[in-house]
């Protein structure tokens, strides 16, 4: 409810404005190829839910910051894939005792 407006102008011109993440995710054309994937999550979140693009567009770029610090100081990008299959694992666990 209290979202800012976003502003999308194609390449012909035409202006769009709205402040519902799902829309600006599928009028941008992203390039890059983890920026795609990440869109792709998003959308389908919302596609499911109706609901949760911006968060899941959060918690992934948190998720990837949090790997780069890693990586920096050394750590293996196969193990921090290894840690991030295993959370993943964990939440889904816990999700289902809590159901």
């Amino acid at each position: 409810p209290k979202g800012t407006m976003k502003m999308l102008v194609s390449g012909a011109g035409d202006i769009k404005i709205t402040k519902d993440g799902n829309v600006l995710l599928h009028e941008m054309q992203i390039q890059h190829p983890t920026a795609s994937l990440i869109a792709r999550v998003a959308t389908a979140q919302d596609d499911i839910t109706g609901d949760g693009t911006t968060s899941n567009v959060l918690i992934i770029g948190e998720l990837l910051k949090q790997a780069k610090v890693y990586i920096s100081d050394g750590l293996q990008p196969r193990v921090a894939a290894e840690g991030f299959d295993l959370a993943k694992k964990k939440a889904l666990s816990v999700l289902d005792e809590m159901a």
